[in-house]
């Protein structure tokens, strides 16, 4: 699928996405006075939506928006996208500004909110990917936990990530563990899986939440703690997650080999509950 290829959905219709068009007066445009999700699709079936739309829902609140569509409005949207679009595996990007107004700092009075979504393809993953990280200083915003647009502060660190051969980065506060660029971030040491608290120091990631669960129902033991930098560069395993990419390990931090360097058998076999809990979910129409 090209870049401009597709259908997408805008304020209530289905269009080519090289045809959308949203006024340079929207607030997104103009403060990226927004927030969004990115959803999987699995052969046509949307998976984990109420979780994404909970988070939304969350992010809306926290900057003041009131939800553009109901949860049914949201299914019966994102099935017409999805199926418009060839069904398959699908990345689904959905996006809630504030609307069209004169451009002030301020909240306007009444602004009808923009809605748009759209979807690329999703590469499924069966298996352990082995990617390599970078350390670097977490000096985003303190609301990291709303999924916002403004996304520059992100979009810089993994740019300096890429830029030194890396595919993440990981992100230090104070000596502290947040998250990756564009991911959560797990270790495992003496055994135990360990990733930060949640706090508006970092996002509530979807997948991570679910991770959580499929362990804790394995009985494999999992915290949510504080990790330091000590922690994070001596883990046997690193891992990073996210909505669109499941779960990848890391090979090198900062050059100096995670672990072995070569085996995951935590994450190969959490990566594989977790294929098994969304394959069930899927069939169960959740």
């Amino acid at each position: 699928m090209n870049a401009d290829a597709g259908i997408c959905y805008l304020d209530g219709a289905y269009l080519p996405l090289a045809e959308a068009r949203v006024s340079v007066l929207d607030r997104g445009f103009i403060f990226g006075d927004a927030v969004y999700e990115v959803l999987p699709v699995v052969a046509g079936r949307m998976f984990a939506l109420e979780e994404h739309l909970e988070r939304l829902a969350r992010s809306l609140a926290a900057i003041g928006i009131a939800p553009p569509l109901t949860l049914a409005a949201w299914r019966d949207c994102l099935a017409g996208l999805i199926t418009r679009n060839g069904g398959g595996n699908l990345s689904v990007y959905l996006q809630v500004t504030r609307g069209v107004a004169p451009r002030d700092h301020a909240f306007p009075s009444a602004a009808t909110p923009t809605v748009f979504a759209m979807c690329r393809p999703l590469t499924m993953t069966a298996g352990i990917s082995v990617v390599n990280a970078v350390t670097l200083p977490d000096n985003r915003w303190l609301r990291c936990d709303i999924k916002s647009t403004s996304l520059l502060a992100n979009v810089l660190l993994r740019n300096e990530a890429l830029r030194c051969g890396a595919y993440e980065a990981l992100l230090l506060r104070d000596g502290w563990l947040t998250e990756g660029a564009a991911s959560n971030v797990f270790v495992v040491s003496d055994g135990v899986v360990r990733t930060p608290p949640l706090s508006d120091r970092l996002l509530a990631g979807v997948t991570r939440g679910l991770l959580l669960e499929v362990m804790g129902r394995g009985g494999r033991p999992c915290r949510e703690e504080a990790i330091d930098e000590r922690t994070l560069r001596g883990a046997g395993e690193i891992w990073i997650t996210s909505s669109s990419r499941d779960l990848l390990c890391v090979g090198r931090l900062d050059g100096v080999a995670v672990g072995d360097g070569a085996n995951y058998p935590v994450a190969s076999a959490v990566l594989q509950d977790f294929i098994t809990y969304r394959d069930q979910r899927l069939g169960s129409g959740t």
